[in-house]
């Protein structure tokens, strides 16, 4: 056996002995708990080490229950659907919590509101809204993340953000209080999200305006073909690697650097778009991390400018 293997093994047995110790603190969990899954599994790049432990909550009440009674001190990480995530080869250490089925109800209210949970994907926002005749939330079409994650990054696409459309959201703090809370307290920037790391969001109530279906319809598919045909919608990707500096677009400073097609073992920058970094085959997180990096060295030398990650990247590295 060799002292990866031992290593392995010791991390599985630590994993299962952790979910072990939160079902008996937690005897009423309806969620759940899954030792050591591979994360790789549930990313867009296909690349990363495990969660100690994956949480997937049954429902808003179960995740409060969960949160109200796990130790302060345990490490707990929330992910979405993956699409803007880079997870080290380390894996996440504690407890990532991944929301599922029990929030993802989508319901049609008065006054063109939509009210639709965290786990939702963005695409099927925009799809409800058309459908309902409401208007302004079809620039969710070009953004493939879910609820929460357009709520942590202020999700945008199209010349539209969403903390232009969002009314208020609810949100479970650490010690398991529910809130609910109106747009003007969230801190919207751009692709940021001012609200406490702590605060675990379920759901988002969403204001558009009167439409036609079928013109609001028209304009998704017009924003599914720009996609298709500028973004490498297809392979496996993070979306847009990092944030556009003030009066600068990323791709334009990555390109005049020299980095199109750029390549680090299996990760390579987008020849069709470069801003959006891929997984050719096997790449690891940390020849991911590194190609990004090294765009970041080449575009300081060449402009001067300093990008910032718009990808979230979480975990450990792996140890050798």
């Amino acid at each position: 056996m060799s002292n990866a293997d031992i290593k392995n093994g010791r991390a599985t047995e630590v994993a299962s002995d952790l979910a072990g110790e939160l079902a008996a603190r937690l005897p009423e969990l309806r969620g759940r708990l899954l030792p050591g899954v591979q994360l790789a599994d549930l990313t867009w790049f296909r690349a990363g080490g495990p969660a100690q432990v994956l949480y997937t909550p049954a429902d808003e009440a179960d995740l409060s229950y969960f949160m109200g009674r796990v130790p302060p001190e345990l490490p707990v990480t929330v992910i979405g659907l993956g699409s803007n995530l880079l997870v080290r080869d380390g894996g996440i250490e504690g407890v990532v919590i991944r929301l599922g089925r029990g929030f993802g109800e989508i319901a049609i209210e008065e006054g063109s509101r939509l009210r639709a949970g965290a786990a939702v994907p963005d695409v099927k926002v925009a799809r409800a809204a058309a459908e309902a005749g409401i208007a302004g939330l079809s620039f969710y079409r070009g953004i493939p993340g879910s609820v929460g994650g357009a709520l942590r990054m202020n999700g945008g696409a199209h010349g539209r953000e969403t903390k232009e459309v969002v009314v208020e959201v609810r949100a479970v703090d650490r010690q398991g209080r529910v809130h609910v809370l109106p747009v003007e307290v969230l801190g919207f920037s751009y692709r940021h999200c001012g609200a406490s790391d702590d605060l675990i969001f379920t759901e988002a109530l969403f204001q558009g305006a009167p439409g036609e279906p079928e013109r609001i319809m028209a304009e998704m598919d017009d924003i599914a073909a720009y996609r298709e045909q500028v973004q490498p919608i297809k392979s496996r990707t993070g979306g847009s690697t990092f944030k556009n500096p003030e009066g600068h677009k990323a791709w334009q400073l990555i390109d005049a650097a020299g980095c199109r097609g750029l390549a680090i073992g299996d990760a390579k920058v987008s020849e069709m778009h470069c801003n959006f970094l891929i997984n050719e085959g096997n790449a690891t997180g940390a020849e991911i991390e590194e190609l990004g990096e090294t765009v970041r060295a080449r575009v300081k030398a060449n402009s001067g400018i300093e990008l910032e990650w718009e990808i979230k990247r979480l975990g450990v590295p792996a140890t050798s």
